[in-house]
């Protein structure tokens, strides 16, 4: 018995070390997956793992810093583009790229706002707005932005609601201006709706109105933490998916 106990001491502090060697993955993540990829790194801890070090901003911040060489593992874009800038840049590494999630984009308003609009072509926001001003992401380069505005374009809106647009740098930061009443009307993201008790979607764009709103993944080439990999082998599973789907992504 002694003998045994000897052993079973000598192995758990020879796997101590290799244990306190495994560094967490980083991750760089798009604003609006606050929240859901929290949730997809507390589950990845109580699996054993170190818990991921998440970095939330607007995608094309995040992919900036990615291809200056912004030490990370991961980048989750909430669009094609800032994805494709980096693979343009050879930053990513081969065949991890992957599809991992779809959204939709809505209309919100404060909780106690009473507004009504439907969304469809020919709709007047300037009336709806009066003297507030359309909280969304900056359409310049923040995906949700650019969804905002071709959704806009396409139902014939843009050109009046333009001058009363306030560019925030992501779309939790717009959301936000909703939330404090500082903007009568955001466009965001559903998922972004569905975390916060303070606003209520008065709409839904129609999803023919924009570019499919999706989230790719995928591994920076340089990398060298295999927490990096595993983890993203996580997100892309099953699994992983699942835990995104309870915050209201479709999984890809």
């Amino acid at each position: 018995m002694i003998r045994f106990l000897t052993w079973l001491a000598l192995a758990v502090t020879a796997g101590t070390p290799a244990m306190a060697q495994r560094r967490p993955a980083t991750v760089l993540a798009a604003a609006s997956l606050q929240e859901s990829m929290n949730a997809a790194a507390d589950v990845w801890a109580r699996r054993g793992h170190p818990r991921p070090v998440l970095s939330f901003a607007a995608s094309s911040a995040l992919a900036r810093q990615a291809a200056a060489g912004a030490p990370a593992d991961l980048f989750v874009s909430a669009d094609m583009e800032w994805m494709d800038y980096l693979a343009a840049r050879g930053v990513l590494a081969s065949a991890t790229r992957v599809t991992l999630l779809g959204n939709r984009l809505v209309l919100v308003a404060p909780r106690a706002s009473t507004v009504r609009i439907a969304l469809r072509p020919g709709v007047d926001l300037r009336q709806a707005l009066g003297q507030g001003r359309l909280a969304m992401a900056d359409p310049a380069a923040v995906p949700a932005g650019r969804y905002g505005k071709a959704a806009l374009e396409r139902l014939g809106a843009w050109n009046d609601v333009a001058p009363l647009v306030v560019r925030a740098e992501n779309v939790r930061a717009a959301l936000a201006l909703v939330e404090r009443g500082v903007a009568p009307l955001g466009i965001v993201y559903a998922t972004d709706a569905k975390a916060s008790a303070r606003v209520r979607v008065v709409a839904v764009f129609p999803a023919a109105s924009h570019p499919p709103i999706v989230y790719p993944i995928a591994r920076l080439k340089a990398s060298r933490n295999p927490e990096g990999e595993a983890f993203r082998r996580f997100l892309v599973s099953g699994a992983g998916k699942a835990v995104f789907v309870r915050y209201g992504f479709a999984a890809r």
